[in-house]
């Protein structure tokens, strides 16, 4: 019979998660000795070693990878005990744990500003995160919900549009296309350079569809991880960019970029709240959920 303890679980779930002691540390609020002392005693309990250390790298064993998976059923039987104990108390006490896109960034805290003011006593906690680990994330259970562009197919999530979400062309303000020119061909921009997100962004991912569709090749000039730091590179005129109109409105506001007239623009794509289909949303993430379906638009005046 394994005898461990629910701290010794959530805290190989943890590292198990990271692949790394001092990650898990940091995210259950302990320090790094006390983390190896917890997974010591587990694999004690266990009568096998769970994690090799090859290098600076820490792997499973066969015995980790087994434990992994109980370990994370029970932490969600054990989240979904503590919605119902939440539930009972109502929206009083209630927690709501968001994850959002990068690019959503830019309007989610407006939205949860708002829901924070109407409850109160409610306790939010807000992940900024791409694509990649977003999905990952829903993957793994580990947040209420998600705010993201368009999910991908063959998930086992439930998606629902709150807001539209224009992507536009942006340029420099001294771009001979932001002077001049009006309802430009798509054929124009072949002899444009653009400025991208990383591969796997939902910007990236509907700007290569768009152009694909219409049979138009783009020349990349550089990669870049961040809105911001396209918004930079545009503005210091190292090339064109899209991006969704939401980023970008201040410097519309003050005249750093411009948005070009181009045929087919803008690609308009959608916000979504998103959560696992098994997921048994709380009291709190049902009324976000609700929340943002009924008055996002309204609050956001989009």
């Amino acid at each position: 019979m394994l005898h461990l303890t629910f701290r010794q679980l959530s805290v190989f779930e943890a590292v198990a998660r990271h692949l790394s002691y001092s990650r898990a540390a940091l995210e259950m609020h302990l320090t790094q000795p006390a983390v190896s002392m917890q997974i010591k005693q587990l694999e004690e309990n266990v009568g096998m070693p769970l994690f090799e250390q090859l290098g600076k790298k820490v792997y499973l064993t066969e015995a980790g990878r087994e434990l992994s998976h109980y370990s994370r059923v029970i932490a969600q039987q054990l989240s979904e005990a503590e919605t119902v104990m939440n539930d009972l108390k109502g929206l009083q006490r209630g927690r709501l744990k968001i994850s959002v896109a990068s690019t959503a960034n830019y309007f989610a805290p407006q939205l949860l500003a708002n829901f924070s003011q109407r409850f109160p006593t409610v306790t939010v906690s807000l992940d900024v995160t791409n694509r990649q680990a977003l999905l990952a994330q829903l993957a793994n259970n580990e947040m209420d919900m998600a705010i993201m562009g368009q999910p991908p197919e063959g998930l086992d999530l439930v998606a629902e549009s709150f807001m539209e979400n224009p992507l536009v062309v942006i340029a420099p303000v001294n771009h001979p296309l932001a002077t001049a020119a009006k309802k430009i061909p798509l054929a124009r921009l072949q002899s444009e350079t653009f400025l991208v997100r990383e591969q796997g962004s939902g910007t990236r991912i509907a700007m290569e569809r768009f152009f694909d569709q219409h049979g138009i090749k783009f020349h990349t000039g550089m990669e870049m991880s961040s809105n911001e730091a396209i918004k930079q590179a545009v503005q210091a005129g190292l090339g064109l960019g899209i991006l969704s109109l939401h980023t970008i409105e201040l410097e519309l506001e003050t005249k750093r970029l411009k948005v070009l007239d181009v045929k087919g623009f803008p690609i308009m794509r959608h916000w979504y709240v998103v959560h696992r289909k098994d997921k048994r949303l709380s009291t709190v993430a049902q009324a976000f959920k609700t929340f943002l379906l009924n008055e996002a638009k309204q609050i956001l005046g989009h």
